[in-house]
Formats: structure tokens, C-alpha cells, sequence
């Protein structure tokens, strides 16, 4: 069985394989998910080290208290089956799969993951997937993806891909990716799985990334995919709930429970009625508090 997966999502770090520094440096950080990147990060030359170096870092020295996942190349690439076998083996929470556009690319990748887990003697479906949506093919067959097999726990959307795929272009204001990010959301959603917004690629811009991660929280992702250290914070502190979400949460669910006690048909707060969806948010701010190691 591969570690206990840590509930919180709300930030997931890429870290290449090309970069053994790197790769020890990010265990020290406070992300939520640690990203061993097999990909983009790598150089052609460099890919046999990289996925190598990825396999003895996870097995030998696996970072306590984090979601681990592994990214692979892409699905048509001639590095694919060798990234699989050596990230199946070494046994991450998850698998990452880029630039997905069908549910039969989904399936035939779990499939390879079940055959190795098989082989290598490991527990089947102990594995997650994680699909990257990076065309507007991805985003239209969003759900499709989502639903694909009962191993993909989560969707992120890669906005610098779609945008290109488009023919848009990428701004900080981010309203070409605006219906890509509900899309995404909306498939997660009624699948019942998580959704991971995109990156915010100017690392030295902090109130940029402070209006995009808003935005992000309050259109309802999980989480958000970051490049660099100095991102994680600013993220997890938009994820977290704060002391006082936390009150107002408590408040509410203690006017809940007060009304079923009286046996009253309506319940209101500050004037303002109590109804079920706002009950389910807050056990969910409670929920993502006590996740966050916040006592509630």
C-alpha cells in the first residue's frame, strides 16, 4: 500500500527530475502535493536519468506528510511505457497524465498501471490518476475524462496548452480561460472528484497570483498547481479557512443543531435563514480547518 494520502489538495508543487537539488530542496516546502516531473522539465537527453532519479527519491527517500505524484510524458511519446514501469514501481499516491483528450487514453493507461501493479505485486487500483486538460478537445470532453475509470480522483486544468491550442492569448486577467476553468469544475463536480486550477506563471508577481488564486477559490477548485516555492503559501492561505470562516461555520452549525433540538421547521442566523447548502459548507470549512491541522 502506498503512504496515507493527506486530505488537503490545495497545493500541488512540480519539481524536475532533472534536478536532484531541486528535488530534495521540495520536501522542505509546505505544499499539499509534491510533483516529480518526468515531462516538460526534462530534457530528450536527460530522460532516462530523470525518471530514474525520480524512482530512488520516492522509494528511498519519500518526503513525509505529502500527496506524491508522478508525471509522466506525454501519451503518444516513445518515453510512456518506461515512465509507467518505473513510477508504477515506485509506488506514488498518483500517477499525472498529460494533455488528456479521451476517456480512451485514460483507459488504456490504467490499464498499463493495473498490468504492472500486477506483475510488481502490488495492490490494484492503489494508484490514483491525476488527467491534465490542455486543449479545447480536453476541456469539451471534461466529464467524459473525469468518469473515465474509477482511479482518476482528479482534473487540472494546464492553461498556457489551452490557450495555444485556441489560438489565445494568456493573460493575467485569465477571461480566456474563464469557461475552460467552469468546464473542468463543473466535470469534477458531478464526478465527484477534485479540480486543480492552473498556474500562475509570473512567479514574481505576488498580488497577481493573490487575485488569480481568489478567484480560483471562489469559483470552488480544490486547489492550484504552482512552479515555484514562493507560491505555496501565498495559495494555501486562499485554501485554508480562516479563524473566522471557522466561527462563522461553528455558528452555524450550532444553530442547526439548537433548531433540531427545539424541533423547529426554520432555522436563521443574524436574520438570515439557514439552509442546507449553507449547513454543507460548513462542515466543509470545518472539514478543510481540521485537514489543515487548525482545531476547531
Amino acid at each position: 500500500m502506498s503512504e496515507r494520502k493527506p486530505s488537503l489538495k490545495r497545493t500541488s508543487l512540480y519539481v524536475s527530475g532533472a534536478s536532484p537539488v531541486n528535488m530534495i530542496q521540495a520536501s522542505f516546502y509546505n505544499e499539499d502535493c509534491l510533483v516529480y516531473d518526468m515531462e516538460d522539465s526534462v530534457p530528450i537527453a536527460e530522460k532516462d536519468a530523470a525518471r530514474l532519479l525520480i524512482y530512488q527519491m520516492i522509494r528511498d527517500h519519500r518526503p513525509a506528510g505529502k500527496y506524491i505524484i508522478i508525471r509522466v510524458n506525454g501519451l503518444y511519446s516513445e518515453f510512456l511505457d518506461d515512465d509507467l514501469e518505473a513510477a508504477v514501481r515506485a509506488r506514488p499516491n498518483a500517477i499525472r497524465i498529460p494533455k488528456v483528450e479521451s476517456a480512451e487514453e485514460v483507459q488504456r493507461v490504467a490499464n498499463k498501471i493495473r498490468a504492472i501493479e500486477k506483475t510488481a505485486g502490488i495492490e490494484e487500483n492503489s494508484i490514483d490518476i491525476w488527467c491534465n486538460i490542455e486543449s479545447y478537445t480536453g476541456v469539451l470532453r471534461a466529464y467524459e475524462i473525469a468518469t473515465a475509470d474509477p482511479c482518476v480522483v482528479a482534473l487540472a486544468l494546464g492553461a498556457e496548452d489551452f490557450t495555444a491550442s485556441l489560438k489565445a492569448q494568456r493573460t493575467k486577467a485569465g477571461l480566456e480561460i474563464f469557461y475552460a476553468r467552469n468546464a473542468v469544475l463543473l466535470a469534477c463536480r458531478q464526478a465527484g472528484i477534485e479540480a486543480v486550477d492552473a498556474v500562475f506563471s509570473d512567479i514574481n508577481d505576488e498580488e497577481g497570483l493573490r487575485e488569480d488564486t481568489k478567484l480560483t477559490r471562489n469559483l470552488g477548485f480544490d486547489g492550484k498547481t504552482v512552479v515555484h516555492p514562493r507560491q505555496i503559501d501565498v495559495v494555501n492561505s486562499f485554501f485554508t479557512p480562516s479563524a473566522k470562516e471557522i466561527r462563522y461555520a461553528k455558528r452555524v452549525l450550532e444553530a442547526v443543531e439548537e433548531g433540531k433540538r427545539l424541533h423547529k421547521g426554520a432555522v436563521t442566523l443574524d436574520g438570515s435563514m439557514i439552509d442546507k447548502p449553507m449547513e454543507l459548507r460548513a462542515y466543509a470549512t470545518l472539514e478543510q480547518a481540521r485537514a489543515a491541522g487548525i482545531s476547531v
